[in-house]
């Protein structure tokens, strides 16, 4: 049994702390969180479990093997940095860290002191994403063009990060996952809309070799929720769409051909309209599956879908928008360092 502590009660945590300790095959041994009051819904709620609001008193605790830290970003590096070298295994809340150079730096503590290092990219592990990356694989849509992702709601305003580094890392972590290659270059405009608090809307694009692009909405203004991703080949398209209740994934028979009947100077493009299919999912809770996944990873020395250096890709791109954004969306070159 791996006895977990867990860092931060705040929106995330309670979820955290539920699903490790449904999910059979590990034990919450204490939470750590600055707010008393916080912490007085844990001891209500899981009265075996330890409190503290001192983080240290929780990594000091031989007891604890792993950490899941569900904090604000700007506190990931610090935490798991510590959390590492007191030699426990960290699961770390999205975005993985503030800067590319604390995600380094990270992912060689780990792997230095042979640890399991794992960013909580919760929608990897959800029925629809894997059938997405499974349809992407097995060729089904042939050769990709694009993917374009919209995420918007009127949404809660984080005061320490743009709205990319707030909505738009599921979708870069979702891309990643399913394309499996990292991006060349990215554009990223934005604006914000409240003086003196971070950008609420944005438009980032990613280039890709062979033409295939990305592109990626999100707002925090938006009078609609929505969140919808389309993924166009040259044989088929997918239609993902979260907040569908049951066909969240709709597969289009829909697409272009192209003919030259007199050469290059008449090049006809017509258009193919097939059949609409939906994959039946299962319903698992995401979290759930990724919280066994961890203590999998933890018992059988195995490396975790969303490893740390899984969480810097994301970091990357999402570091290299934000300078995108300051020059008003002067795209900016990825290094080749994956």
């Amino acid at each position: 049994m791996i006895h977990i502590g867990v860092i931060g009660y705040g929106y995330w945590g309670p979820n955290l702390v539920r699903n490790f300790l449904e999910c059979g095959a590990a034990e919450v041994k204490a939470v750590s969180d600055l707010r008393a009051d916080r912490l007085k819904q844990v001891a209500g709620r899981y009265p075996a479990v330890k409190t503290t609001a001192n983080h240290r008193e929780l990594l000091a605790d031989p007891g604890v093997d792993a950490v899941a830290i569900a904090t604000p970003v700007s506190s990931h590096y610090e935490l798991a940095l510590q959390a590492l070298q007191a030699g426990k295994h960290v699961l770390v809340e999205k975005p993985f860290t503030a800067t590319v150079e604390q995600g380094r730096r990270l992912v060689e503590e780990a792997d230095r002191r042979r640890l399991t290092l794992m960013v909580d990219h919760t929608f990897l592990f959800t029925p629809a994403v894997r059938k997405v990356k499974e349809l992407v694989d097995s060729g089904e849509l042939g050769r990709l063009y694009y993917y374009d992702s919209v995420r918007v709601n009127l949404g809660l305003f984080q005061h320490d990060v743009n709205v990319l580094w707030d909505l738009a890392v599921h979708d870069l972590s979702i891309m990643d996952f399913i394309l499996g290659s990292a991006p060349q270059a990215v554009s990223a405009t934005g604006v914000a809309h409240v003086d003196g608090q971070p950008e609420d809307m944005a438009f980032l694009t990613c280039y890709f070799p062979e033409r295939v692009i990305a592109h990626f909405h999100v707002n925090w203004l938006a009078p609609v929720k929505i969140r919808r991703t389309l993924i166009g080949g040259d044989r088929k398209m997918i239609v993902y769409d979260d907040l569908e209740p049951s066909e969240k994934i709709k597969v289009y028979d829909k697409g272009i051909t192209v003919n030259e009947p007199d050469g290059v100077y008449r090049m006809m493009v017509g258009y193919r309209t097939g059949d609409m299919w939906a994959p039946q999912l299962a319903t698992t809770e995401a979290l759930r599956e990724e919280a066994r996944h961890f203590i999998d990873c933890i018992e059988n020395g195995r490396r975790p879908l969303t490893d740390g250096a899984a969480g810097l890709d994301v970091v990357r791109i999402l570091e290299a928008a934000s300078t995108s954004m300051r020059n008003r969306g002067q795209p900016v070159e990825l290094d080749g360092d994956h």
